[in-house]
């Protein structure tokens, strides 16, 4: 399969989208230049057997267009190469910045994961203990027993929770309310199991089994996720510049590059948004450096001991089931790759490695439509790390 990187956009709708940013003052964002990686040297250079970096650099071309206002791109493995292209600020026009920090979305799943297989590894929590067992109160009798294996893997048969709007569009007049886990579980709870599938006999992805498991993890540590994502996981590898905000704060602390979305036709600044209703799907706040330390470090079993790994890597075997825990697989060009996605207004987040690390790929991309079509943004940035 060859998938070939969407072509940047003409200068005319670089012209509109700019136009139509709502913002005081003139919009004065020039496309920025993307970065020494691909200079005409670079890509003649580029290994064999690495990444298709000609093609990687074609993505970052042009950017900000319609589509994108910035993109930072890390490749790893046999054939390592950086990228990074667009603009800080579409008000004055400053290029993105490589360090910057951005919200990750739903890869923080991968670290929700990996702190419940941790505490299975210690004999503090069962994979086949229930819902019911440690959480005794969080669930009608109408349910049947719950897993946490099956919570980990999105089998748990729990229906959609409460959300402040799950499109940009929706979800920006609520940008700063905030709706608690307990509320996000009791609506969930409210609508009672899933009518056509039991527990285990259906794989559905949704942030409520991950919002479950955030739960699980502070009744049974008695301490807070966001402490336990940070002595568990971020201080251990390194990962200076990720944590969760604080409560409903909805900035981004620390150098970062703004999103941006399109609503009602206009390209609107969303980078102040509290966050705080993805709790343990979605809140995370990251770099790729870090993103990319995590990646290494979970492959690799110094996140998590075997034999609890193998729960990452493992899809049930239910028809059409693709994700294991925190993880999804998918095949390109042959070969097998292992992957998460994160999108939250104004960014898209991917991070992707085949099992034995031979090539990864972590991006962020302040991607207008970051909740719509993510197979196009990683079609476009992701894929061409992985045809060759």
């Amino acid at each position: 399969m060859t998938v070939r990187p969407l072509p940047a956009l003409l200068t005319s709708a670089l012209a509109l989208a700019l136009t139509a940013l709502p913002l005081a003052g003139a919009a004065s964002a020039r496309p920025a230049s993307s970065s020494s990686s691909c200079s005409a040297q670079a890509i003649e250079d580029a290994a064999p057997h690495g990444p298709d970096v000609k093609a990687l650099c074609a993505a970052l071309a042009g950017l900000p267009d319609q589509d994108a206002t910035a993109a930072l791109i890390r490749v790893g493995g046999k054939g390592s190469w950086h990228g990074v292209a667009g603009v800080r600020d579409m008000r004055t026009g400053a290029p993105a910045l490589e360090n910057a920090r951005f919200r990750a979305g739903s890869t923080t799943k991968i670290v929700t994961a990996a702190i419940v297989l941790q505490l299975a590894a210690e004999g503090r929590i069962s994979l086949d203990g229930t819902v019911q067992q440690y959480l005794p109160d969080l669930l009608t009798d109408d349910f049947e027993p719950i897993t946490v294996r099956q919570l980990l893997n999105f089998t748990s048969g729990l229906q959609p929770g409460a959300s402040l709007g799950e499109d940009v569009d929706t979800g920006y007049p609520h940008r700063f309310e905030t709706l608690t886990p307990k509320e996000v579980v009791a609506a969930s709870v409210a609508k009672g199991p899933d009518p056509e599938h039991a527990p285990g006999e259906h794989q559905r992805y949704g942030n409520i089994h991950y919002t479950v498991l955030g739960m699980l993890i502070e009744k049974v540590t008695g301490d807070s996720y966001a402490h336990q994502a940070a002595v568990r996981i971020f201080r251990p590898l390194g990962m200076r510049h990720t944590s969760f905000p604080a409560g409903p704060d909805p900035r981004i602390h620390g150098p970062h590059n703004r999103g941006y979305d399109w609503i009602d036709g206009k390209l609107v600044d969303v980078t102040e948004w509290n966050m705080s209703d993805r709790f343990a799907a979605g809140d995370m706040i990251s770099t790729t450096a870090d993103l990319e330390r995590l990646l290494f470090a979970v492959f690799r079993g110094r996140v998590v001991p075997e034999p609890q790994l193998k729960e990452m890597f493992t899809v049930p075997d239910i028809d059409g089931a693709t994700m294991g825990a925190g993880l999804q697989r998918f095949e390109l060009n042959g070969k097998v790759i292992w992957a998460k996605t994160g999108a939250r207004p104004g960014y898209h987040t991917v991070v992707a490695a085949t099992r034995d690390l031979s090539r990864t790929v972590v991006y962020s991309v302040n991607s207008t439509d970051a909740k719509g079509d993510g197979l196009a943004i990683a079609q476009r940035f992701a894929f061409p790390a992985f045809n060759r």
